[in-house]
Parts: C-alpha cells; sequence; structure tokens
C-alpha cells in the first residue's frame, strides 16, 4: 500500500502537505482547519455523482489523513523539519473519515447563520478573511468572490475597494491579476452570477417560497452550481464557528 505522500502525489499531484490542503506553510491552525474543509467538501462521498464516488471517497481519506497530520502541533514539527510521514505510527487506517470529519464540523443552526452574515459584512473580519484570499490566490477576483463567505456580485464593488485600500496601505501586494483585470472577465463573471440569480428565482416561484428565501429556494431545488456554493457557504461557517457539543471528546 503506497504511503500518505505517495497517494497525495497521485491524487493532488504534490507531496507539499500545505499544497494539498491550499495553505501556506506558516498557516497558523485555523487556516489549516479552513483549508481542509474546502477541500474536503470538494471530494465529500456524498457530493459527488454515484460514478465518482470511489476516487472521491479515497481522495477524501487522503485529505482527512493530511489533517491529521498538520492538525497536531508534534507531527507537524516532524513533518515541516524532515518532510516525511511515518505512516505506520501517525495514520489510522482503520478510522472513519466521514465520523471525523462531522466531528470537526458539527451543524449550525441557520439562525446563527442569518445572525452571523449581518454581523460579518463590513467587520474586521471580513477584511481579514479578503486579505488572506486576495494573497492566497494573487489577486483572482473570480477565485476571490467565490470564497469570501456571504458575498454576492453586488458586493464586488465594496470588496474591490476595501483590496485597493490594503494595497495602497502595503498590506498586500498589488498583484497585476487584480489591478489589470480584463473587463471581458468581470463582465463574464457578472453575467454568471446573474444567470445564477435568475435561476434562484424560477426555483423559487416553482417551490412557492417568498421573496426573501432564494438561497433557500436554490437548496431545495438541488440546482447545479450555486446551490452548491450555498451549501459550501452554511458548511464554511460550520467550520469556522460551530463548536463541537459538550460531552463529545477527539477521537483517539
Amino acid at each position: 500500500m503506497p504511503g500518505l505522500l505517495e497517494t497525495c502525489r497521485n491524487c493532488f499531484g504534490t507531496d507539499d502537505l500545505y499544497k494539498v490542503i491550499g495553505v501556506q506553510k506558516t498557516a497558523a491552525a485555523a487556516e489549516v482547519k479552513r483549508g481542509y474543509h474546502r477541500l474536503s467538501l470538494k471530494t465529500h462521498p456524498d457530493r459527488v455523482e454515484e460514478e465518482n464516488k470511489e476516487e472521491a471517497t479515497h481522495k477524501f481519506q487522503t485529505v482527512g489523513k493530511v489533517y491529521s497530520i498538520l492538525s497536531d502541533k508534534d507531527k507537524r514539527a516532524v513533518y515541516d523539519e524532515t518532510g516525511e510521514v511515518d505512516d505506520e505510527d501517525d495514520i489510522q487506517e482503520d478510522r472513519d473519515w466521514v465520523d471525523y470529519w462531522r466531528l470537526l464540523f458539527p451543524k449550525m443552526a441557520e439562525e446563527d447563520i442569518k445572525n452571523f452574515e449581518s454581523k460579518y459584512k463590513g467587520s474586521e473580519e471580513e477584511r481579514a478573511d479578503l486579505k488572506e484570499v486576495y494573497t492566497t490566490f494573487e489577486g483572482d477576483m473570480d477565485q476571490i468572490m467565490e470564497h469570501i463567505m456571504c458575498s454576492s456580485v453586488d458586493d464586488e464593488p465594496r470588496l474591490r475597494t476595501i483590496i485597493k485600500d490594503l494595497i495602497k496601505k502595503k498590506e498586500v501586494p498589488d498583484f497585476e491579476a487584480f489591478s489589470k483585470e480584463n473587463k471581458k472577465k468581470s463582465a463574464s463573471r457578472k453575467r454568471k452570477a446573474q444567470a445564477e440569480e435568475k435561476e434562484a428565482e424560477e426555483a423559487k416561484k416553482s417551490l412557492g417560497i417568498g421573496a426573501d428565501d432564494s438561497l433557500q429556494a436554490l437548496i431545495l431545488s438541488k440546482q447545479k452550481g450555486r446551490a452548491a456554493q450555498a451549501d459550501d457557504f452554511f458548511a464554511n461557517l460550520e467550520a469556522k464557528y460551530a463548536q463541537p457539543k459538550k460531552g463529545k471528546g477527539k477521537k483517539k
């Protein structure tokens, strides 16, 4: 059986555990957890078509193993120093990785999410997240809009203003992908967002949902694209803010 690093090369094209989950080596524990959550959502067996479940399950298990190394202070230190992983000592092959995932990311109530959104927009926390995502994706607005929570096409001008202020204050580099973005790319992003909004409106009508419930309509209609993004929004909040229920400890 191949070791973790070889499996990472086969599944993700790299044996750098940090690159696998999309964070820098200096990432704090919370960033590592968010990176794991973001990737695990894409590979979760319940979120892919039936014919892709076997491959997704393999990747999902691999991502879980990567996180089990990087989330452990001692194991991470050894990996950082040597670039190696002791598969026999560090990886629990028989672990239920789906159960492990749910232990880390318990469900949040919808009311909690709505309250968070009202406080998040325009906050210092949003600014910090924007700074991180802008740097990680080197100014690519497609990726930035995809990863900033609670954002829609209407928020883009506001987010751009924040980024320009970050650049002006030299808190982030002035990436050409941002400052010299092709107008055609920006227009394409806007058209896509408008198409998604139209899809939401049609879903609302077909489901008989009220004017303020387009997000609910998207989730219920299970349309491709925007519905998945809505699910990711809820799940990202779970990853960032939900706390495990009392009485539950970490699995050994």
